[in-house]
């Protein structure tokens, strides 16, 4: 099957311990990488500079450490890093996620088989303990079910997401949308006509908590969500109403108090992990 490179950003608040266990997952896999990117956003700790050189030593000649001087946030990280991916396609990886063993070869066998530019896939939620999971954020397979759902929500799980790179530079790359840079992305690509789909199984086991919900909320959050909401209607993918049923959506549930805000997630917004759903 074709090459594909991996794509991982880290900064200093991680724990070493999940980037750990998130790199180990990517190198598990039955078809493994030939070109791991790591982008350090802005200065690590020591204990996250003691795993990469870890994992340098055990696999050289595998991995790109890319050392931003200072941590300019997510999007500017991803910008960066995928110019040094030597391979067309590229698989997007969290340093706090666990993918499944199998995630990078359904993707490729996804993108064998069928005219797409991304191919993403479920998440299942846990918060400690892995054998333990929580809810899942399933997402629309085909698409034209990927597009119906993006004119009011996200239709992709960022760390699931495997791309043609060429696709994404086309679009414009990542760019500034704090806290959107991944839905402005897939707007700009799905209003170039380029071609969506997910595969309807867990690929990530997602770290969560009540750390996620809290910075979901308040009134920057809300406005952040606004102007994202925005950026996107202006791809052209959506229509008026859908901006303003999505962004209003998106001011009432920040503005909810961190326990209701939680429980809306978790009982609209996700399911019940379920045999049925994998």
């Amino acid at each position: 099957m074709e090459a594909y490179s991996v794509l991982m950003p880290v900064y200093r608040k991680e724990k070493a311990e999940y980037f750990r266990e998130s790199m180990e997952s990517m190198l598990r896999q039955t078809i493994v990488t030939d070109d791991f990117v790591i982008v350090c956003d802005g200065p690590l700790t020591r204990e996250l500079d003691d795993v990469i050189a870890e994992m340098e030593k055990k696999h050289p000649g595998l991995f790109q450490i890319i050392r931003l001087k200072e941590q300019k946030g997510l999007g500017n990280a991803l910008y960066q890093g995928l110019s040094f991916c030597k391979n067309e396609l590229v698989a997007r990886m969290d340093s706090d996620d666990i993918s499944v063993p199998d995630r990078c070869r359904m993707q490729l066998e996804a993108f064998r088989a069928k005219d797409i530019d991304l191919a993403g896939g479920n998440i299942t939620e846990f918060t400690a303990d892995i054998s333990k999971p929580g809810a899942q954020r399933q997402v629309p397979e085909t698409d034209g079910e990927i597009r119906r759902f993006a004119k009011r929500r996200n239709p992709f799980n960022h760390p699931t997401v495997m791309f043609r790179r060429s696709a994404v530079l086309k679009a414009g790359s990542y760019q500034d949308c704090l806290g959107f840079e991944d839905y402005y992305l897939w707007a700009r690509m799905l209003g170039c006509g380029m071609k969506g789909y997910n595969i309807q199984k867990t690929l990530v086991y997602m770290r969560t908590g009540e750390g996620m919900y809290e910075r979901r909320g308040g009134f920057l959050y809300a406005l952040r969500g606004v102007k994202a909401r925005w950026k996107i209607y202006g791809t052209g993918i959506s229509g008026f109403s859908d901006f303003l049923i999505s962004a209003g959506g998106q001011v009432a549930v920040s503005m909810l108090p961190l326990r209701f805000r939680s429980c809306f997630y978790e009982r609209f917004l996700r399911r019940k992990r379920s045999k049925s759903l994998n």
